[in-house]
């Protein structure tokens, strides 16, 4: 059994205990073992990580983890979203798409002078 650093979306590394394939197939339980004790194993072959096995309860987190994230996300843009889907704001985006690159370049000058 050796060790491999797999990335977070955070950016950071977890260590995690690593098996080659052939141990999986020769050592089940042992894996299976090392799986429930530690949460997570990776499964390699010829040295390179190809699998990750989850313990149930690390299955788990993950998906509420999830979970939670979209939760985040509605609270933050549900909002917004609503207003995008008002029937001013579409024609606003039907005049946008609409533009010349002209009336887009004046609009966008008078949005930037307007937040000095």
């Amino acid at each position: 059994m050796t060790t491999s650093s797999l990335p977070t979306p955070t950016g950071d590394s977890v260590p995690m205990p690593s098996f080659p394939a052939s141990a999986l197939k020769n050592s089940a339980a042992d894996v299976l073992e090392k799986v429930l004790t530690a949460g997570a194993v990776v499964i390699t072959r010829h040295d390179k990580d190809k699998a990750v096995i989850l313990s149930i309860d690390a299955y788990k987190r993950l998906l509420e983890s999830r979970r939670d994230n979209l939760d985040v996300l509605r609270a933050k843009y549900g909002g917004l979203l609503a207003q995008l889907r008002t029937p001013a704001a579409r024609r606003g985006a039907r005049v946008a798409f609409d533009a010349s690159p002209e009336v887009l370049g004046r609009a966008a000058v008078k949005a930037a002078r307007h937040r000095d």
